[in-house]
């Protein structure tokens, strides 16, 4: 988001009392930000192809049913992965004929469930394909259905969300012996099996890796409608993880660069002949997002300054374990919210938990940090503070949407978006109900 409007928040944030020492945590979602990225995003695929275009935010990225209702009014649908998924998408009032389920471990009561809705499924290997066959033979379906692949076209920087290497656990691995001989039969047996899914993108993934393995979907697509004899597979679902720039506040790749890349590298996908479907979560969502903590101490270690806040592991989990992948900006804001100016002094910037390694930052160059101070994680808007934690017991911070004026002249409002957990609720989500219930089994 642009530097006024989130220092203005920060700033109406402090003043609201949204962040203060009862409640040191607090997240906040920039909505017309949020809404700039859903347009351009429909821009970008509107802009290379008249096919129709389901855009399904996938809601992993940020599973709270205010932010899927926010997409749903942008005409965003949901990609879900789990019935918790589902239940969020479906309180967000998003339509069957706009979710899509995928996930690599579907129970035979989840395809049932969305077969019942109508809702369009990927299948994800021939285990799974044989259960909805049998559904199918059941009961008959509005249920759009396809099949994963895995183009094996090879992984990005980060191996734990590389989705297309040799041996990645989802989809039909595509160049395995005797694999693509077996999606075209699979497909010419069932004439209801009308798409085709491949997700390889991911943060730290090339655009240039991700249209190859784009492109080589749309090679077999071609190869199954040419064997059958007609255009079976009418819709081509290409997945999302469009990489985010976390090193400042351009937002690169842009949707519009990749659906260019797309429409020059892969013209047939584009021609009008296949409709799409897209599953873009963090490159939606994450440039939207501030968290915002109090520093509650400031000491030193080794003549190293230490801030001491409460945004640590349950917010930021994967950036403590793994900083050198997910690495956050850091903004200072003083007590009343407002820039904190000063000489940079290198500082390492801690969280609550209980191990050493739990920090957001570390020798990271900032004006000296007191206690009282505010700190911003900055592009935190997708997978930090709605994807909690439970390090500690520590509790799920307050997440707020905020609108502003576009001249900055008028007042900061802000909605709640999720509460924040209660010790009652802790409690109660840990069998607080049945204090007894081991000492007499």
């Amino acid at each position: 988001m642009p530097y006024d409007r989130r220092d203005q928040a920060v700033r109406a944030a402090v003043e609201q009392g949204l962040l203060r020492a009862e409640q040191p945590v607090a997240a906040l979602l920039d909505v017309t930000g949020i809404r700039a990225s859903a347009a351009a995003l429909r821009d970008a695929f509107a802009a290379v192809t008249d096919a129709p275009v389901l855009h399904a935010f996938a809601v992993k990225a940020a599973p709270l049913v205010p932010v899927l209702a926010l997409l749903r009014d942008e005409d965003i649908g949901a990609e879900v992965a789990s019935p918790g998924e589902l239940a969020l998408a479906r309180a967000a009032g998003l339509r069957p004929d706009r979710t899509v389920l995928d996930s690599p471990a579907k129970t035979p009561a989840e395809l049932r469930e969305a077969l019942e809705l109508g809702i369009a499924v990927n299948a994800d290997n021939p285990q799974e394909l044989a259960r909805i066959d049998a559904l199918v033979g059941a009961s008959p379906t509005r249920s759009p259905l396809g099949l994963r692949v895995n183009p094996q076209v090879g992984g990005g920087a980060i191996e734990a969300l590389s989705t297309a290497t040799a041996t990645s656990k989802f989809g039909v691995a595509l160049r395995d012996e005797g694999a693509r001989d077996w999606v075209v039969r699979a497909y010419l047996d069932r004439p209801w099996l009308t798409r085709l899914h491949t997700h390889s993108g991911s943060q730290g993934m090339p655009t240039a890796l991700m249209t190859e393995a784009i492109g080589a979907v749309y090679e077999l697509a071609e190869e199954i409608n040419t064997a059958a004899g007609r255009q079976q597979i009418d819709t081509v679902d290409i997945g999302g993880g469009l990489p985010v720039n976390f090193a400042s506040d351009e937002q690169t790749p842009t949707f519009a660069a990749y659906a260019r890349l797309l429409k020059e590298q892969v013209p047939g996908l584009l021609d009008g002949r296949y409709g799409l479907v897209t599953e873009f979560g963090r490159s939606l969502l994450a440039k939207h997002g501030t968290l915002l903590a109090r520093v509650e101490y400031a000491k030193s270690a080794g003549g190293r300054p230490i801030a001491v806040t409460h945004a640590g592991v349950q917010v930021a989990t994967r950036t403590v374990y793994d900083p050198a992948s997910w690495p956050l900006r850091i903004a200072a804001y003083d007590a009343k919210g407002r820039p904190k100016s000063g000489a940079a002094v290198v500082q390492d910037i801690a969280g609550p938990a209980c191990f050493a390694g739990d920090l957001l930052a570390e020798a990271r160059p900032l004006p000296l940090l007191e206690p009282g101070d505010v700190i911003a994680a900055l592009d935190t808007g997708a997978y930090y503070f709605s994807n909690h934690y439970g390090y500690n017991s520590l509790p799920r911070p307050g997440i707020y949407g905020f609108t502003s004026s576009p001249q900055g002249d008028g007042p900061t409002r802000f909605a709640t978006v999720r509460a924040p957990q209660s010790p009652a609720e802790i409690v109660a989500e840990s069998g607080g109900a049945q204090p007894d219930a081991l000492l007499s089994p």
